[in-house]
Parts: structure tokens; sequence; C-alpha cells
């Protein structure tokens, strides 16, 4: 056995490391093979004409503020992104009718992905 102190954010931790043998590294167990996620059932397309609502950075989608056929104006907020623990807004940029949720509740966006659309 071997003891180290380590110091993490200023306070020190006292390690006791365990030695398998002579230096050699225990086999490793195979790994489970991870289950397939289920896929989404497919997004609906934008609505013809329609202008999308990008989402401005990458995060997970907390709350969907409107629904299909709300109408919304220039700085109305529809929906809220949780990014790095914190939640921002995504707001409307022009006055319209919702035409599609591009987005569910909990799914996880890229910079840039649709989050509705409006015409």
């Amino acid at each position: 056995m071997k003891n180290y102190t380590i110091t993490v954010n200023g306070t020190a931790y006292d390690v006791t490391v365990e030695e398998n043998g002579e230096g050699a590294a225990p086999a490793a167990a195979p790994a489970a093979p991870k289950a397939a996620a289920p896929k989404a059932a497919p997004k609906a397309a934008a609505a013809a004409g329609g202008t999308p609502i990008n989402a401005p950075m990458r995060g997970t989608i907390v709350d969907i503020k409107v629904k299909v056929g709300d109408k919304v104006t220039n700085g109305t907020v529809v929906a809220v992104l949780e990014a790095m623990k914190m939640e921002n807004d995504i707001v409307c940029d022009r006055d319209g009718v919702v035409a599609s949720i591009c987005v569910n509740k909990g799914e996880a966006v890229e910079t840039g992905a649709a989050v509705i659309t409006i015409n």
C-alpha cells in the first residue's frame, strides 16, 4: 500500500492506494454492451415558409412556453434552455404565429437547432 496526500482546491486529502501484485493492473472484466438508446420520433418538418427560432447554444430544453397556433411578438419567450446549470430564455425575434414546435421538453439540442417555427 502507498499513502499519498492530494490537494484539491486548497483542501488536502490523505489517500491510500493498494497495489495489485507486481505492478500489473488487474484484468478488466469485459464491459457489458450498452443498449441502444431509443430513437426519438422524427420531428415535424418545418412549416412551408416558416421561420425557425434557433437555440443560441447547446443545452437541454427545460420548458416550452408556447403552443402551435399561439400568436407571438418580438421578444416573446418561447422556450427555456438550460446550459451550464443556468436557465436561458429563447425569445422570438419577430411577430408571427407558432407554426410548429421542433423540440420536446427534456431534449438536448445543439447550437442553431430549430426550437420552433413561426409564420
